[in-house]
């Protein structure tokens, strides 16, 4: 059965969010109020073959640093599925 790994980036504070801008701004002018913030970000979920063996979370935080995420302006969050 794979193992997974659900990953989520977002934009570290103090980052312009233009997308995240726009959304709350659309949302303020479809009427809903007391929006302070949107934050716009990327979930990722990745699955791995049972051959490969169960992914470390240091294998998967060097994924999101070399590739899925810009640790230079975006944060992220690793959440393993040990039960899959």
């Amino acid at each position: 059965m794979p193992r997974i790994a659900r990953i989520v980036i977002t934009p570290k504070e103090g980052v312009l969010d233009p997308q995240g801008e726009t959304i709350q701004r659309s949302l303020e002018a479809l009427g809903y109020t007391g929006i302070g913030e949107v934050r716009m970000g990327k979930y990722l979920e990745i699955r791995f073959d049972d051959e490969s063996g169960p992914p470390s979370e240091t294998k998967i935080q060097e994924m999101c640093d070399r590739l899925l995420a810009n640790p230079v302006v975006a944060d992220y969050r690793i959440e393993l599925d040990k039960s899959s």
